[in-house]
């Protein structure tokens, strides 16, 4: 599902700004009150997990918008970023695949926004093979649980 609503892709914008990858956007509106949308990526370390978390505020304060409330920016391990209507999980990539909150909304409809397409584009073509398999898997995994 491509999103074009321009607030989400500032975010989006935000969070490659400290080169965050495998950034996932959830639908997660009418499945939730907590949000509308969720916002997932991945870091390689703690410290990038933090910077990144740092970035994106320093980012969206500059516009104004500050976040309700913000958990783990310490420890780097999971930060998560309330803006209300949209939360960001930023995760050090081990603990995002501990805990595959993605499959917690399996059934919630994913997002692609322009910045999100952009970015795919701009991927050196051995990271845009490795994206396509991991969706491939992705797609696999879905099928075989419906079986």
């Amino acid at each position: 599902m491509t999103y074009n609503d321009p607030s989400l892709d500032f975010y989006v914008k935000a969070i490659y700004g400290k080169k965050a990858y495998d950034v996932v956007a959830i639908d997660v509106q009418g499945l939730t009150s907590v949000a509308d949308i969720f916002i997932v990526c991945s870091g390689s370390s703690n410290r990038q997990v933090s910077a990144i978390a740092e970035h994106i505020q320093k980012e969206l304060k500059n516009y104004k918008i500050k976040p309700l409330s913000i958990e783990g920016i310490k420890e780097g391990h999971w930060v998560l970023l309330d803006y209300g209507h949209i939360i960001i999980h930023v995760f050090y990539d081990t603990v995002r695949s501990f805990y595959n909150i993605e499959s917690l909304w399996a059934d919630a409809p994913r997002i692609k926004t322009p910045a999100m397409i952009e970015h795919e584009q701009s991927l050196p073509d051995n990271e845009k093979l490795e994206k396509e398999l991991e969706k491939e898997e992705s797609e696999q995994g879905e099928s075989d649980d419906t079986n």
